[in-house]
């Protein structure tokens, strides 16, 4: 079944990612907190690397990472996700449960750890708080996830060069803040894991939980996605949709022929009652002449 195969799939990628989340967490806390190699490697580039128009863009991107920008376009995913204004109003706050729920866990995750943030004298923009998991990084990944879910849900035309698109921007929010020097590749790694394992729970609540109504698209069953009566089944794919399509059109037909047949006996029936009192003579009452 659709829906089954969508929670398997839903709870698969969220167990893998919080595996790999657990290890890289236990790598960086083993290490009490000292930078990797890949990080000293990379924010060496980075510092090397600093254009000045490159700066720009690149706090320009970052900004897009946090505030109010994530929570607007999580609304969006919502509104995009409902086929109805009730469903659309439930989506709009699962999205933003989902969100909100995200950044409270995550900064309760990086209290915990306490990973100091690169050297000072490194950085290029404002940053406050510990730096494992980056929270741009898992800010924008948790947004550009419920916008992808919600194009799913839909199904509407263009759905890969926009996934594609809002994919590439929850990655190059990451990226820009090892480029910036406030935040170490790891901590990146880190936010864009603990995000996909998020998106995995809240995916998988909505397929199995209460909330799953305005994701219908995702979490039908037997391949109906909720947008009519139940039909006569039939096998998955469009050929199975097309006979199940007929088979309820023949029934509705021959329902609509059997009523009208017993219409027009009881017309006739009645008009021969009106012709042929009940005097003994003449048809009896119900019976139809030939």
């Amino acid at each position: 079944m659709r829906g089954t195969r969508t929670a398997a799939l839903a709870v698969g990628c969220g167990l893998g990612a919080w595996a790999a989340f657990g290890l890289l967490t236990a790598v960086v806390v083993g290490h009490d907190g000292r930078p990797l190699p890949v990080d000293r490697a990379l924010l060496s580039w980075s510092v090397g690397h600093r254009p000045d128009v490159a700066v720009a863009f690149a706090r320009g991107l970052t900004a897009t990472g946090t505030g109010v920008v994530p929570y607007v376009l999580a609304v969006l995913a919502g509104i995009v996700a409902g086929r109805t204004p009730r469903r659309r109003a439930l989506a709009v706050a699962l999205c933003l449960g989902c969100l909100g729920a995200g950044q409270a866990l995550r900064y309760g995750v990086m209290t915990l750890v306490a990973r100091p943030r690169p050297p000072l004298m490194d950085w290029q923009t404002h940053a406050s708080g510990w730096a494992f998991p980056s929270g741009h990084t898992t800010t924008s990944a948790l947004t550009a996830g419920l916008l992808i879910i919600a194009l799913r849900v839909r199904g509407a035309r263009g759905g890969v060069p926009f996934t594609v698109a809002v994919g590439a921007w929850a990655a190059a929010v990451g990226l820009t803040r090892v480029y910036l020097g406030v935040h170490w590749f790891t901590d990146v790694v880190g936010g864009w894991l603990f995000a996909v394992g998020w998106l995995g729970v809240f995916l998988y609540a909505a397929v199995r939980g209460a909330g799953a109504e305005p994701f219908r698209g995702v979490t039908a069953t037997d391949g109906d996605t909720g947008s009519g009566p139940t039909g006569p089944t039939g096998p998955a794919g469009p050929a199975g949709t097309t006979e199940c399509r007929t088979a309820a059109t023949a029934q509705v037909r021959t329902t609509a022929r059997a009523q009208h047949r017993t219409a027009a006996t009881a017309q006739r029936t009645a008009a021969i009652a009106a012709r042929h009192p009940a005097t003994g003579t003449g048809p009896a009452v119900g019976v139809i002449p030939p």
